[in-house]
């Protein structure tokens, strides 16, 4: 049975039926207020009426100092004022004689104003009426409730977010111990952690955080971005916050956890440029391939069949004069452009695909046909090949692979004798070869356009290529495909 989808007035009810009771900050009761510039109260919160026993309507607009003139220690106007030159939290702990208590500060400094959060050893020395319709027992329940949650979501950095009031209740010494504030239990105004976001992050981060609010079919905000630490660093965190509606099913509070991922941005970020390096080497053995080709058969036609052919050119003009050897002078010129087209072919076959690809088997004894004329004897071993379970694409890289090996052998090597073995199975294809020349330091070899070309090929197919070898011993290269390696976007 399909269940019929949820109302956003019964959404927004079954969240709230998930968080019942009072905000955290009001059963950890800090007292907060922010003022400006000219030390004018532009906020003053419950908790502050009670434990300075002052009603925000006879506050607010007016001069801090002023009002409290006769009662606020020299000390805490000097930190206060300290406090506004400052970028990152205030903590401190003073004893107002006139209130009879300690009173444990932090200050924060954000958009020319400061912002403090404080709380009291004895909050009823000067008490407003006091609610006393939730006991200690309800209270508590709430409060497990609610670090109940948060600790599922997370046991990093726990917090709760009053959207009505802008205030973040900092939970517990998350973020004293991750991040390096000095804030444990207190409330923070949002424009201070607003502050902290990383510039090129705020406006996505804030952007996303009020569509959700605002769309209401939602109960959980969760976004990546980059966090101020206390010491300047940038770290970056996963936060994740569960949204609470209130009677009138508008988005009231959120509570949720902050988690430092930086290890694991930074272990992506890792193999993200291990992977670019890893290409950009590709591409340059691929070019230096390419040159080295190209550099190869320029030195052929120059040193080698240009000068056939200088010398066919001077026999054709010795046959023009006439003469008793004008034949023979014509044979020996046809000898030598017989012998350049020979050449040609031998290159074409060693260096380049044919134009109709005739298969792999027949491509490769057509290869060896060609390798007979050089001083390397190869052997040539096929073991279960079956073409018509192979596309064009593998068969022509396979054929490549060799291509490429058969050439570092006889450029290289200075072997006798080298064995190519190619193995087929029903999940894999083997290719093996291996000569008796002089070997090489395998560390240098690794890095060899030619090695750097087999494995880049190999790659296409999630493959793996391996070497055996040692100065003087020999050298032997293995290459594995997987038959279903090679992803559809490849072909």
């Amino acid at each position: 049975m399909t269940s019929k989808p949820l109302s956003t007035t019964q959404f927004k009810a079954r969240s709230n039926n998930i968080f019942p009771g009072k905000p955290i900050n009001e059963i950890i009761t800090n007292g907060f207020f922010t003022v400006n510039r000219k030390w004018e109260v532009i906020y003053w919160n419950k908790a502050a009426e009670k434990l300075l026993g002052v009603f925000a309507k006879n506050i607010l607009g007016k001069n801090i100092w002023e009002e409290f003139a006769d009662v606020i220690p020299l000390d805490f106007y000097a930190v206060y004022h300290k406090a506004f030159l400052q970028d990152i939290p205030v903590h401190f702990e003073e004893y107002w004689g006139e209130m009879g208590a300690w009173f444990d500060v932090i200050t924060y400094h954000c958009d020319e104003t400061l912002s403090v959060s404080f709380k009291s050893s004895n909050h009823l020395s000067r008490p407003l009426p006091v609610d006393h319709s939730q006991h200690p027992e309800q209270q508590l329940k709430i409060l497990n409730e609610v670090y109940k949650f948060v600790t599922e979501v997370t046991n990093d950095c726990l917090w709760e977010w009053d959207l009505q009031s802008k205030e973040l209740f900092w939970i517990d010494g998350g973020h004293k111990r991750v991040f390096g504030y000095q804030v444990e239990n207190a409330l923070i105004p949002q424009s201070f952690w607003e502050s902290l976001l990383h510039p090129e992050d705020k406006e996505r981060v804030l952007a996303n955080l009020n569509n959700i609010i605002i769309g209401g079919f939602t109960n959980v905000w969760e976004d990546e971005y980059r966090f101020k630490k206390a010491d300047g660093s940038y770290a970056w965190v996963h936060d994740r916050g569960h949204i609470i509606f209130d009677k009138d099913h508008d988005a009231s509070r959120m509570i949720g956890a902050t988690k430092d991922i930086t290890s694991i941005k930074d272990a992506q970020t890792q193999i993200a440029k291990e992977r670019l390096n890893k290409q950009r080497e590709i591409t340059e053995a691929v070019l230096t391939a390419q040159e080295n080709e190209r550099a190869e058969i320029g030195r052929e036609l120059h040193d080698n069949l240009n000068q056939i052919l200088a010398a066919a050119k001077w026999y054709i003009h010795l046959a023009k004069s006439g003469g008793r050897e004008r034949e023979q002078y014509l044979d020996k010129s046809c000898d030598f452009i017989v012998n350049v087209i020979e050449e040609i072919r031998k290159i074409s076959r060693r260096m380049a695909i044919p134009d109709k690809f005739v298969g792999l088997t027949e491509s490769i004894a057509n290869l060896m046909e060609d390798l007979k004329t050089f001083p390397v004897k190869f052997e040539l071993k096929l073991d279960g090949i079956v073409e018509n379970v192979l596309d064009e694409k593998i068969k022509i890289d396979i054929f490549r692979i060799i291509q490429e090996q058969v050439n570092n052998i006889l450029k290289h090597s200075g072997a006798t004798h080298a064995i190519i073995n190619l193995i087929m199975n029903s999940n894999e294809v083997l290719l093996l070869i291996s000569d008796n020349g002089n070997g090489c330091n395998i560390l240098n070899e690794m890095k060899g356009v030619g090695i750097i070309n087999i494995q880049s090929r190999a790659a296409l197919y999630g493959g793996r290529v391996s070497i055996e070898t040692n100065e003087g011993n020999g050298f032997e290269l293995k290459v594995v495909l997987p038959l279903n390696g090679r992803k559809k976007s490849d072909q």
